[in-house]
């Protein structure tokens, strides 16, 4: 008996848009075999698996693929929540108490600065979490945030440019240092509200490394995410502090570290993490040491910028990278 086969062809983007993937399938006349392949194929399109960071419409997870997904039973989640229960009810006291009685600051005296983090105590070192390309696999790099004998909060490690012989990886050596997402009770997201402020000062001991200042400002659809605004953080090394006063007009807009075309001024309501990152490129290998008194805010009325960088108006068609 002469079987027909048919020849189907088709042609998918990868993953990440550097190139497309052409697919095959021979099926046999009145087998669905093939059609089921073209189904599970086109659903990636609009489903991302496991081992993406992205789809082609959406993004599943907000890390972009640096999730770690843990499986816990059911009765492991109960006895959790009911741990959690009592801090729950104590940071919800805590807050109606805050809210009846806040006596709102309507005057702000300038050279005053309030404290947003310290780096006095264990506690406020926990508020920051520490990771490097090592952490993920795709490098071997190392630091850590601890503190010193003075008391004041370390970031430190060593960098290295060195990847892995795997064949993905062609550029390692960073090292980053983040704000845990603040929350309200019962693990309800909220921000910083920052818009009374016009100016980040930060009382830092450097090694004449330059660092990379993140203030992130995660929206709510997925294209938001990554919206981090940026600026640089010049140290000049030795035994001394350095007070940096740095406005926030000065921050540029990036998503996924690529500078937006369509920027604009912070949104101070809104924030939700602050962080630090250091990087090897350009041959800084070695060991780094940034030293941390506090982070501040400051209300600073001789500064009038609302944004620092001139804007072209474009057309309509044109869309941001």
């Amino acid at each position: 008996m002469l079987r027909l086969h048919s020849l189907r062809h088709w042609r998918l983007p990868a993953a990440d848009g550097s190139c497309s993937r052409a697919y095959h399938a021979v099926t046999a006349a009145g087998s669905d075999t093939g059609q089921l392949l073209r189904r599970s194929l086109e659903a990636s399109l609009v489903r991302p698996g496991v081992g993406q960071s992205s789809g082609l419409f959406w993004e599943r997870h907000r890390k972009g693929g640096y999730q770690t997904e843990q499986r816990v039973s059911t009765k492991q989640l109960i006895v959790d929540g009911l741990k959690e229960l009592r801090t729950e009810f104590a940071l919800f006291r805590q807050e109606w108490k805050e809210k009846l009685e806040c006596d709102p600051l309507v005057v702000f005296r300038p050279g005053e600065i309030d404290v947003a983090f310290g780096f006095d105590s264990q506690p406020e070192l926990d508020r920051w979490v520490v990771t490097t390309d090592k952490d993920h696999g795709e490098g071997y790099s190392q630091a850590t945030l601890e503190r010193s004998p003075a008391g004041y909060g370390v970031f430190h490690g060593t960098l290295e440019s060195r990847v892995p012989m795997d064949g993905r990886i062609k550029r390692a050596g960073y090292a980053n240092i983040k704000s845990l997402r603040v929350r309200k009770s019962f693990k309800r997201e909220a921000f910083y509200d920052w818009s009374q402020y016009n100016t980040l000062v930060l009382k830092v001991r450097g090694d004449g490394r330059s660092y990379l200042i993140n203030l992130t400002a995660e929206g709510y659809y997925d294209i938001l995410w990554n919206d981090i605004y940026h600026y640089v953080l010049y140290t000049r090394g030795g035994p001394h502090w350095q007070v940096a006063k740095i406005p926030f007009s000065k921050f540029f807009l990036a998503s996924k570290g690529r500078v937006q075309d369509q920027q604009g001024p912070v949104p101070l309501n809104r924030i939700t993490n602050v962080g630090f990152s250091v990087g090897s490129r350009g041959g800084h290998e070695g060991s780094f040491r940034l030293e941390f008194d506090f982070i501040g805010l400051e209300f600073d009325p001789s500064h009038q910028e609302e944004f620092a960088y001139e804007m072209y108006r474009q057309q309509k068609y044109i869309v941001a990278t």
